[in-house]
C-alpha cells in the first residue's frame, strides 16, 4: 500500500506497556472456548438495543482489494439492516479522509458511513454533502503532533541519520517534515524498530505506527481505540454499546473490551488478531473480509435478520 494513509499499521505501546509485541501477542494464552456454541452463551440474551455503534476497519475488514467483487453483497444487506435499527456506522482506518472517499470510489462501495475515524487519530462526520471534522479533537491532536515532532527534532534528525545508512530505505516527509519511512524488507525494518527503541529515553510520547516495512510517527495517546472512545464521547455511547472488528496489528487497540463489548475479526486476519479475539471471548469469522464481518453481525445479533424492520 502506498504510504501517505497506508492502511494497516501496528501500534506502539504505551509507556506502560513497553515491549508488548507481536511476540507478546504470540505468547496469548489458548482460546476460553472449546466451541463458538460455548463462546455464544456469553452473548446469547444480546439484541439490536445492546449495540449503538459499529467501528469497522476498511482494508481487508470490509473489502478486499484483490477479490471481484471487493465485497459481498450480503455485507450491503447486513449494513443496510444494521443502520435501519438506528445504529451508527463507523470506518475506523488507518487511511486518510482523501482515501477513505478515494477507497469507498474506488470499491464501488454503496454504505456511506456515518463517521470516519483516520490514521488512527482524526474524527470525522458525514454531514450529507462532506466530510468536517467531528468536535475540536482533530485540532488538539494535530497542536499535541505540532509539538511533538518540535521538540523531538534532534530525535528526529538522529533518526534520519540512521535511515539513511540503510540500503534502499525512502524517507517520507510532509510539509517538508520527516514523518515515516518505507523499508526494503522486514528484517530492515526490525531494525529500525530497535534503534529506535533503544534511543528514545526522555521523549516518552514518542510513538510510531507499522506495518510490515511501512512506519510513520505520531503521539503516544493517539491510537484506534483512543480516537473510538472519543467516538463514544461525542455520541453518548458507551463501549457495552459498541461492536468493533478488524484484522490487522492496528487493530488491536480497538479490539479491546475497554472500547466494544462485541468483538470481531474475518478469517484473513493476522494470527495475533485472532488470539487476542479469542482470549477476549469474541467472535473468529470462518469466512474472510466482509462476508466475515457480515457472519459476526448476524452471530451477535440473528433477530434482527429473522424479524427486519
Amino acid at each position: 500500500m502506498q504510504f501517505p494513509g497506508f492502511a494497516r499499521i501496528s501500534v506502539r505501546p504505551n509507556p506502560q506497556e513497553r515491549r508488548f509485541t507481536s511476540r507478546k501477542l504470540r505468547a496469548l494464552v489458548p482460546p476460553v472456548y472449546e466451541t463458538m456454541h460455548e463462546a455464544r452463551c456469553h452473548y446469547n440474551d444480546a439484541d439490536m438495543n445492546d449495540v449503538r455503534l459499529l467501528s469497522m476497519d476498511f482494508d481487508g475488514t470490509l473489502v478486499m482489494e484483490s477479490d471481484d467483487p471487493p465485497f459481498p453483497e450480503q455485507l450491503v444487506e447486513t449494513l443496510n439492516l444494521i443502520r435501519a435499527n438506528g445504529v451508527h456506522l463507523a470506518l475506523n482506518t488507518g487511511r486518510t479522509i482523501e482515501l477513505v472517499e478515494a477507497g469507498l470510489e474506488k470499491n464501488q462501495f454503496p454504505v456511506r458511513p456515518d463517521f470516519a475515524l483516520t490514521t488512527e487519530r482524526d474524527v470525522y462526520r458525514w454531514n450529507g454533502t462532506s466530510w468536517e471534522a467531528f468536535g475540536d479533537w482533530n485540532s488538539i491532536c494535530e497542536t499535541r503532533h505540532n509539538a511533538l515532532f518540535e521538540y523531538s527534532a534532534e530525535f528526529l534528525k538522529e533518526i534520519e541519520r540512521f535511515a539513511l545508512s540503510l540500503p534502499g530505505i525512502r524517507i517520507h516527509r510532509e510539509s517538508d517534515r520527516f514523518v515515516g519511512v518505507v523499508t526494503k524488507t522486514v528484517e530492515q525494518m526490525d531494525k529500525f524498530c530497535e534503534f529506535i527503541d533503544h534511543r528514545q529515553e526522555g521523549l516518552p510520547e514518542f510513538s510510531y505506527q507499522r506495518n510490515l516495512i511501512y512506519l510513520r510517527f505520531c503521539h503516544l495517546d493517539y491510537n484506534k481505540g483512543t480516537i473510538l472512545a472519543e467516538l463514544q464521547r461525542l455520541l453518548g455511547v458507551a463501549p457495552n454499546e459498541t461492536f468493533a472488528v478488524g484484522d490487522n496489528f492496528n487493530d488491536l487497540p480497538m479490539l479491546d473490551s475497554k472500547f466494544a463489548r462485541y468483538l470481531a475479526c474475518p478469517a484473513n486476519s493476522i494470527p495475533e488478531v485472532k488470539n487476542a479475539i479469542r482470549t477476549k471471548e469474541g467472535f473468529v469469522a470462518e469466512a474472510k473480509s466482509g462476508e466475515g464481518v457480515s457472519q459476526a453481525l448476524r452471530y451477535f445479533f440473528p433477530q434482527i435478520f429473522e424479524n427486519p424492520p
